[in-house]
């Protein structure tokens, strides 16, 4: 009979090592594989769902998220589209623990610099949200005419006017590295 205890504490000792070297592979590769994450291919795994998501200039964006690009991502607030570069949020609500790489190697060459590319051949009426110095965020109103590598130009006009040249009361060169937001408009107020 102690021979039957000794070999059964023996296989369930073994047994138990088995189990931690299982669990501790599992873990390493775990972490493997979350070394190589994006950010991106989180929020992709994320799309449909809704999260918040707190800009750096103070605001917070709720909404469903549509689209998660290469450097930026899309939430369908319930009057607005908000378009925000990645760099532009300091953190999210409502991601999972899921990623989902990109596979379309053209998917993952377009940029921010091609969906503000469409707003300005759309010549879509936005409210851009720029970064604050101190005083929070600035709200410019207007129609991008360019778009260039790194930059944007946005012909600011009165809300609800037409983008016509005497109509412009500037034109702002806004880098992309100062952008909070761009809300697309559905509804007659920003």
């Amino acid at each position: 009979m102690r021979w039957d205890a000794l070999f059964d504490d023996m296989e369930s000792q073994f047994a138990e090592s088995e189990r931690l070297a299982i669990d501790s592979e599992i873990n390493e590769r775990a972490r493997a594989e979350m070394v190589s994450t994006e950010l991106a291919d989180r929020l992709r795994a994320a799309v449909g769902c809704r999260i918040a998501a707190h800009l750096d200039c103070g605001d917070v964006v709720r909404g469903a998220l549509s689209h998660a690009g290469a450097d930026a991502l899309l939430v369908d607030e319930e009057q607005h589209q908000v378009l925000m570069p990645y760099t532009a949020v300091m953190w999210y609500e409502g991601l999972g623990r899921a990623a989902v790489a990109e596979p379309s190697r053209v998917r993952k060459g377009l940029g921010l610099a091609h969906s503000l590319r469409g707003l300005a051949r759309d010549r879509a009426e936005l409210s851009v949200t720029v970064k604050g110095c101190g005083s929070g965020p600035v709200r410019l109103v207007g129609v991008i005419d360019r778009v260039g590598k790194d930059h944007l130009d946005l012909a600011v006009f009165t809300p609800g006017e037409v983008r016509r040249s005497n109509q412009v009361k500037q034109v702002a060169v806004i880098p992309f590295a100062a952008l909070g937001a761009i809300r697309s408009r559905r509804s007659a107020e920003f």
